[in-house]
């Protein structure tokens, strides 16, 4: 019988890459992890052993926690984290289930390093436009919530990655760039394994708006003129990520939920 503090996978896999995801916590042990290296998307692993001094950072927020199967840890972690003030759950079947169907999975080894807070820093060229908005919000959305981005000079991108430790992406010669046709968008989707329909078909469309193909995706044009008209908007590149953020957010849960849905203006006119 399910407990009424878990949560199903099919019913966590619908709440990632929406603002209405928890928290999602990993508390496998490192012997579990490493037998299976990769992570929940938008998850961060915390140690179950120290959850008294880290649960009160979780009060007050949506919680799911994930364990190898679903027992013991997580159902204790979340009960942790529900006395201190979190709605937790635990996973059912725990990372053991989400792996057997299927879903989206990060591998580790392609997570950049995280700072002290737990963040992970990435650093691209100021002003952006399309892509340098997508990858952003794909970051937030699926891999770290809490990741800080940089927007600097283009010619001092690769200088601020090496002294601040910082990721850079969507600038020439990087891993995180353009390859061939593809767009940086498109080999974040690939190489963090987040290649579901949704995220492909929204790939397609950035990248048709930001390579110049709008024959590649009848919707290229429409977020190429909401990306351009953001970015006329605003003046700071940190608040115009805050505003391209919901406007992602629309575009993949159009991709994800309603690609098959038209509008008409219904007319009551004599005739019409």
């Amino acid at each position: 019988m399910p407990s009424i503090n878990a949560i199903s996978v099919d019913k966590l896999a619908r709440l990632i890459g929406t603002p209405n995801c928890p928290a999602i916590i990993d508390v496998r042990t490192d012997e579990d992890f490493d037998a299976q290296p990769r992570l929940l998307p938008a998850s961060a692993r915390r140690r179950h052993a120290d959850v008294a001094s880290w649960a009160g950072e979780y009060a007050g927020r949506s919680v799911a926690v994930v364990c190898q199967k679903g027992l013991k840890l997580s159902h204790g972690v979340a009960a942790w984290l529900r006395q201190a003030g979190a709605s937790a759950e635990s996973l059912e079947g725990g990372s053991d289930a989400w792996f057997a169907a299927g879903m989206p999975a990060l591998p580790h080894a392609m997570l950049p390093r995280r700072d002290a807070q737990g963040r992970s820093l990435w650093v691209t060229r100021e002003r952006p436009k399309i892509d340098r908005m997508a990858c952003p919000w794909l970051i937030r959305r699926f891999v770290d919530p809490g990741a800080v981005f940089l927007f600097v000079k283009p010619s001092e991108v690769l200088g601020v990655a090496d002294r601040f430790d910082a990721t850079p992406f969507d600038v020439e010669d990087v891993f995180w760039s353009h390859r061939g046709e593809l767009c940086t968008f498109d080999v974040m989707v690939e190489e963090f394994g987040l290649a579901a329909p949704a995220l492909r078909h929204l790939a397609l469309i950035v990248r048709a708006a930001d390579t110049a193909r709008p024959d590649l995706s009848p919707e290229a044009p429409g977020l190429l003129a909401a990306s351009l008209g953001l970015s006329r908007m605003f003046a700071d590149d940190l608040a115009q990520l805050d505003a391209g953020m919901t406007l992602y957010d629309a575009f993949f849960r159009w991709c994800r939920d309603a690609t098959g849905e038209t509008h008409n203006w219904p007319s009551n006119r004599p005739g019409a």
